[in-house]
């Protein structure tokens, strides 16, 4: 299903708003290939007769994902067309419509044209784990979704934009925000200075990160590692002007802001903080909280 240029908000509150007035198209895509490339990481790989026209920024580019509820062979979403899309799904039957999800590109492959996402997997079972995790810890080749993503590479739905006149890099992650990690990374121009902090869960669940930046990365592993706004304050930081992206759990990355602007004199807008997720909420609790507010 392909809509003409809906907007990609409206998305979870702040700390992970989306843009309302860049161009965003749906597609309907299918599963090509799944695979677990670790213990916590599920790589899912879609193709479809229209991802030629999708565009994306590269770095933590953020697209919509429309999940099948259980025994759906494919999302329930509104007409194609509809003007306000966010509308019209809200007025469908939150029982039956598909479940929307944000969730950053990890690569968009050209020749062919395929459309990766890395999910995070919080939990070992499907009853402790969200709707998305469930999705992907059991997709397999046909499975279908639709996704609302950019059509111009130039769009909205991208927060890593370091300004002229930036020396070095600081980028923070956990498990959620590693695959824009990793994006970000892609995109560095060589010999690009960057400090780069990343807690999972367990040693096995570390990624091997291709850059041509000079990008020192530590891995933090929850409960034995310091946790990430520690380990910062612990470290040497590089001279001259940084840039800092801090994403993941909203409460540790309020701490590693804070230390941030607070104790090192980061200025404020040169530190682009996202909140991926809030323990103890899902997108649909923090979605319903903003619209009650």
């Amino acid at each position: 299903m392909t809509n003409a240029s809906p907007s990609l908000a409206p998305s979870a509150p702040a700390p992970r708003a989306a843009p309302t007035s860049s161009p965003f198209q749906f597609f309907s895509v299918e599963v090509l290939r799944a695979e677990r490339i670790t213990p916590a990481m599920a790589r899912i790989v879609l193709g479809g007769p229209d991802l030629a026209r999708m565009a994306s920024a590269g770095r933590d580019q953020r697209v919509k994902l429309f999940l099948p509820r259980p025994g759906q062979s494919e999302p329930v979403m509104p007409p194609a067309g509809t003007a306000d899309w966010y509308g019209a799904w809200r007025a469908l039957d939150p029982a039956v419509r598909g479940i929307m999800r944000t969730y950053t590109i990890r690569e968009l492959r050209r020749a062919p044209d395929e459309l990766v996402i890395d999910f995070a997997l919080h939990a070992e079972s499907d009853d402790a784990s969200g709707p998305a995790s469930r999705w992907a810890r059991s997709a397999v080749p046909g499975d279908r979704i639709c996704v609302l993503a950019p059509v111009e590479e130039e769009n909205g739905g991208y927060d890593f934009r370091p300004p002229d006149g930036t020396d070095w890099i600081l980028l923070t992650a956990d498990e959620s925000a590693l695959p824009a990690v990793a994006s970000i990374l892609d995109t560095l121009a060589p010999g690009t200075p960057a400090r780069v902090w990343i807690e999972v869960h367990d040693p096995a669940d570390r990624q091997e990160l291709a850059t041509k930046a000079d990008a020192d990365i530590t891995w933090l592993v929850r409960n034995t590692s310091p946790a990430a706004p520690d380990a910062i304050r612990a470290a040497a930081l590089p001279e001259g002007t940084p840039y800092a992206w801090v994403a993941g759990e909203a409460a540790t990355v309020k701490a590693v802001r804070r230390h941030l602007v607070g104790e090192r004199g980061f200025d404020r807008r040169a530190v682009k903080f996202s909140g991926y997720w809030r323990q103890g909420a899902s997108e649909d609790n923090l979605m319903e909280a903003a619209e009650n507010a």
